[in-house]
């Protein structure tokens, strides 16, 4: 039976009167990959500081290999790995002068690792870090934290700032790196990266975890957008349980259903010949955007926590 690398039970946290988390619970499996997913200011940033023992806790508990992330934030540290999402370096160092001082302070650096990702990664060391870019910044983090032989790794928004082909190469790694048995906390605003990499979700909104699950527990909270042409005219097709946005073009009719409502539609649309019939599964973003949309209000607003962190 697998164990836990990370375990959050019943986590808060109140900046003064203002709660940034309410009543948070998350376990990561060991070798598994979570996605913990939502806006600025929805409580991404101050749940991994948390974990990192920069901030305490007002209520809840939040444990690392089993072990208390406030009172035992040293020994955690020797086996985790951080990227935030916004990099700032010493201007005068080099970038392998950084890294090899990160990775240094885990003890023995793994030369043939450091080289190989600084190839992999397309850096070159011997620029000074006040001449990189943001991307080239985020490499320099990137690099130190795979460089290192750590068990858990925490991502906030690791591969900001990196161009398409960089972005994969992240993306490549962590794939190894759960396949090596390790675990990694990702939070992403890039709902394409979080489907391609991870095996479990969780969406946060305002400082409450509204969904957790894997992608596949998740999609029957969304609608399938299915385009469909008949043999003979589809009549009353607005009028089937849980069918919305129905438009014609051309010769189809293209429109969004629940999915649990797929299996009686198919049913109904076979009563009408069925010439073609597509069908498009639902995306994280459809999930995203449909739990803001009932909030009222759109994903990217800020809130307070966002300028705390």
């Amino acid at each position: 039976m697998s164990s836990f690398s990370l375990e959050i039970e019943g986590l808060s946290k109140s900046f003064g009167k203002f709660m940034a988390l309410d009543n948070v619970t998350i376990n990561v499996l060991e070798s598994e990959v979570y996605a913990y997913i939502g806006p600025n200011g929805a409580g991404k940033t101050t749940t991994i500081r948390i974990i990192l023992g920069i901030l305490k806790a007002s209520q809840g508990s939040v444990r690392v290999f089993g072990l208390d992330a406030w009172k035992n934030a040293v020994e955690i540290h020797r086996r985790i790995a951080y990227v935030p999402g916004d990099v700032s370096l010493w201007p005068n160092l080099s970038g392998g002068e950084v890294i090899d001082l990160f990775v240094g302070l885990r003890g023995r650096i793994d030369q043939e690792r450091r080289n190989h990702l600084i190839e992999l990664f397309d850096l070159d060391p011997s620029k000074k870090c006040r001449t990189y870019s943001k991307g080239n910044r985020q490499k320099v983090a990137l690099i130190a934290a795979f460089a290192s032989d750590a068990d858990l790794y925490i991502l906030d928004e690791p591969s900001s700032g990196l161009d398409p082909l960089m972005e994969q190469v992240f993306q490549d790694y962590v794939i190894g790196l759960k396949q090596s048995g390790k675990s990694v906390f990702l939070s992403s605003h890039i709902l394409s990266e979080v489907e391609r990499l991870c095996d479990r979700v969780g969406i946060i909104r305002e400082g409450r975890l509204v969904e957790t699950g894997t992608l596949s527990e998740l999609r029957h909270l969304t609608r399938v957008q299915m385009t469909v042409a008949t043999a003979r005219p589809l009549i009353g097709l607005e009028g089937q349980k849980g069918v919305h946005e129905v438009a014609k073009k051309q010769d189809a009719w293209i429109f969004s259903v629940d999915s649990a409502d797929v299996g009686d539609l198919v049913s109904y649309l076979g009563g009408f010949g069925v010439l073609r019939i597509e069908s498009t599964p639902p995306t994280l973003e459809d999930l995203f955007m449909r739990h803001y949309s009932e909030l009222g209000r759109k994903p990217d607003e800020e809130s307070l926590e966002q300028t705390i962190n």
